[in-house]
């Protein structure tokens, strides 16, 4: 490591970096540094890597008050997220809403910033990298689905993924992935080494707790107006594979006695005229529900009164919102593919996600077989306990050590 560093962060973009006193920076200067790319630590708007991002930053800054930790922002930032006083939040424009801002970001703002200030490490959890890095990092990949659905994806958008992710995970020093499946994904895509590649599973929010009949009796009130329902939680593009669940919906409608409804919870992306085209074919459109983005309290609620959850992506790196119904009690009805059986084990119903008819039959099991739904419940109880936020920053933080050691 480097003896003697010293350095001063200027505050000019935001009132609340400039607070930090003159006396606090001097308290860092022979600290262990750590850059840390946080453009996805957005508090009202996490999605899985954010929340990644959010759980394992949040216990790492506080269970390392040694260490001096730089959170780079692409934008005005929310107090929420500096974790302690050992952060130093820092605002490095413009922000990062499309790929050429992706590249102007890292291969300029932010290596210019590395250059300048001389962490002792670059830790990215979105896997992104400047190319031009000379410091060691650790690169947190969490999964490769556009080497596999580039279709999925805008032009431009699968292009600088197929064209840098490759790189990306070359130059890192270390990488993590969230699944067994993605970790081997990564190796043989990218023709890595065994040990370059570590794992640490994903947690789930920790106030997600089973609720009360009288609670959920008043939240299917509220979205359904009183049916039962079965709830789907993602970001609403192609990958997730909304057309064909809405074409199995109609199928166990047609199929089904009783007012089954289906919620949708999650904003939309891109590339979703399928979907819409699909739902005003349906006979039954009125019974499905779109809530849009909701906090982790409503979240809770919607899942803990649903009868299943319906997660049938195509391609899924891990898919949190399996370990988020499970901590809710609810059983989970999954596709077959990728990592889904590694994260769901024996606690859910397995449907190919390519055939309407077997999510259709999914759903019709949980609702006729007798005794079923309960035993999903039970199993997903032994299962949630794998998964835990605690877990997981302890991997990526045991990542991070070996390459500190490593460079010492």
């Amino acid at each position: 490591m480097d003896g003697q560093k010293y350095f001063l962060i200027q505050y000019k973009c935001n009132k609340f970096a400039a607070e930090k006193s003159q006396a606090s920076l001097d308290q860092e200067i022979n600290k262990l540094t750590i850059a840390v790319n946080t453009r996805l630590l957005m508090p009202g708007k996490l999605d899985g890597i954010g929340w990644f991002t959010y759980e394992t930053l949040k216990r790492i800054t506080l269970a390392h008050p040694e260490v001096h930790f730089l959170f780079l922002f692409d934008r005005k930032f929310s107090k929420e997220v500096v974790f302690g006083d050992n952060v130093t939040p820092v605002i490095l424009r413009p922000p990062t809403r499309h790929p050429v801002l992706w590249y102007i970001w890292f291969e300029w703002r932010v290596n210019a910033f590395l250059k300048k200030h001389k962490p002792d490490l670059f830790l990215s959890t979105d896997g992104f990298l400047p190319l031009k890095i000379r410091i060691p990092c650790v690169n947190v990949i969490h999964d490769i689905n556009f080497e596999h659905r580039p279709g999925d994806l805008p032009w431009l958008v699968r292009k600088y993924y197929r064209y840098f992710f490759p790189r990306f995970a070359r130059i890192a020093n270390r990488i993590v992935t969230v699944s067994e499946y993605s970790r081997r994904d990564l190796i043989n895509q990218y023709d890595l080494s065994e040990e370059k590649v570590d794992l640490a599973y994903n947690g789930a929010n920790e106030l997600f707790h089973p609720i009360s009949e009288e609670v959920a009796e008043q939240v299917r009130s509220n979205y359904t107006g009183g049916s039962p329902y079965f709830v789907f939680v993602g970001s609403l593009h192609p990958r997730k594979n909304i057309t064909n669940l809405l074409k199995a919906f109609q199928l166990f409608k047609d199929e089904n006695e009783g007012n089954y409804k289906l919620v949708l919870v999650g904003e939309k992306f891109f590339l979703t005229r399928s979907m819409e085209e699909q739902l005003e074919r349906m006979e039954n459109k009125q019974d499905v529900i779109f809530t849009g983005r909701l906090s982790p309290e409503q979240l809770n609620d919607v899942l803990g009164a649903a009868w299943a959850m319906t997660f049938v992506p195509y391609f899924e790196g891990f898919g949190i919102p399996i370990v988020e119904a499970m901590k809710c009690d609810i059983p989970v009805i999954a596709s077959k593919v990728t990592s889904l059986p590694e994260i769901a084990g024996n606690a859910a119903i397995f449907v190919s996600p390519e055939s309407p008819g077997s999510i259709r039959d999914g759903m019709s099991r949980i609702v006729k077989e007798e005794g079923l739904r309960q035993e999903l419940i039970q199993l997903g109880r032994i299962r949630r306990v794998e998964f835990s936020w605690d877990h997981t920053a302890h991997n990526l933080w045991n990542a991070v050590q070996q390459v500190l050691e490593a460079d010492a």
